[in-house]
């Protein structure tokens, strides 16, 4: 059963539950909140003290194959498009049913002693079972608990939501949940995003925020939410400075340092004075590098790097930003930033 078609319910607050596709998660207290690091020295840190992010080499052989083929590095579009379809097929995976199938054929091809299929649906298992447990029982993809963390305590209200690099667009959903009334328009250049990535995100997920009128706790789902989509290169948008929220999830660890300037660049461009530029990147961590090792066929299929809290947050305060409040969760860290 698809995402899509799971019953428009009444979910329980502080209750979590397991779906074929997803976690729903609604309680409000720890574990696995947020690590705070945001009283770092950043004027007396330096890269001699914390060293270089950890770079994500082992990139897949569908890549190398194209590459030796065109003769030609892929393009970053090309990368792109590879890695939204194989994320969005993990997505979309029903992790119940998905795994035992699996099981089956690889039993049924050791059987037949078709080993070149046995290994492919033992990789295909290895894999599934990887993102049931990294994305469904922890929920360290989405990790709405720790989102919320991050994103707790601005000082706005309806706000303006710009989503760079946005692919389902999540964290923007969020963001709109805690603080509602605001609208949201979520880029990407590849249309993929818009069509499945977003166009398919499963209508019943529950986002949990704020009733303005009562104070209380509430879920929001997508379909209460503003939201549009823009198909576009970010360098080709033709905004102004008119965002309250300027917002970047795993998008700056795919800029070498020659070009992490234009990144940030990037953020500061669309945000209105006082505005908050929020950025993530994925944490540099043994679970981190083990994860894109194991799901590199997947998932590596253009520059990468994992940082940790303190690495992302010398570079924003070397690029101009004021940083609010630094730390990490449970696979990300997190920045809350203003311009200075």
């Amino acid at each position: 059963m698809l995402a899509t078609e799971l019953p428009q319910q009444e979910f329980s607050l502080d209750s979590t539950r397991l779906f074929p596709t997803f976690r729903q998660d609604l309680r409000t207290s720890a574990p696995d909140i947020f690590v705070d690091e945001t009283s770092t020295d950043w004027g007396n840190l330096s890269w001699q003290d914390l060293g270089k992010p950890y770079l994500v080499q082992n990139y897949s052989k569908h890549r190398r194959a194209w590459e030796e083929s065109h003769s030609a590095e892929m393009p970053v579009e090309i990368q792109w498009q590879h890695f939204n379809r194989n994320f969005h097929r993990l997505f979309a995976s029903d992790l119940d049913d998905a795994p035992r199938e699996q099981g089956k054929l690889l039993l049924k091809n050791v059987g037949r002693m078709n080993l070149p299929q046995a290994q492919q649906a033992l990789a295909e298992l290895v894999r599934l079972q990887i993102w049931n447990h990294v994305h469904r029982r922890e929920d360290a993809v989405w990790d709405p608990r720790g989102k919320r963390a991050l994103f707790e305590g601005l000082e706005i209200s309806k706000p303006n939501i710009l989503f760079l690099g946005a692919a389902e667009g999540y964290e923007a959903m969020q963001l709109l949940a805690m603080y509602p009334g605001g609208h949201a328009v979520l880029v990407d250049y590849d249309d993929f995003c818009r069509t499945d990535r977003f166009g398919r995100f499963p209508e019943a997920y529950p986002f949990l925020g704020k009733n303005p009128a009562t104070g209380g706790w509430q879920v929001y789902r997508k379909e209460d939410l503003q939201i549009d989509f823009e198909v576009c290169d970010i360098r080709d948008l033709k905004y102004g400075k008119e965002f309250d929220i300027v917002l970047s999830v795993g998008l700056i660890e795919h800029f070498s340092d020659e070009h992490k300037g234009v990144v940030f660049e990037f953020h500061r461009r669309f945000l209105k004075p006082g505005g908050y530029a929020i950025m993530t990147t994925p944490r540099r961590q043994l679970r981190s590098k083990a994860f894109y090792l194991l799901m590199g066929e997947l998932m590596n299929y253009g520059y990468r790097e994992l940082m940790d809290a303190r690495q992302l947050g010398l570079y924003a305060y070397e690029n101009g930003f004021e940083i609010l409040r630094c730390g990490y969760i449970k696979a990300h860290n997190g920045l809350v930033t203003k311009v200075l």
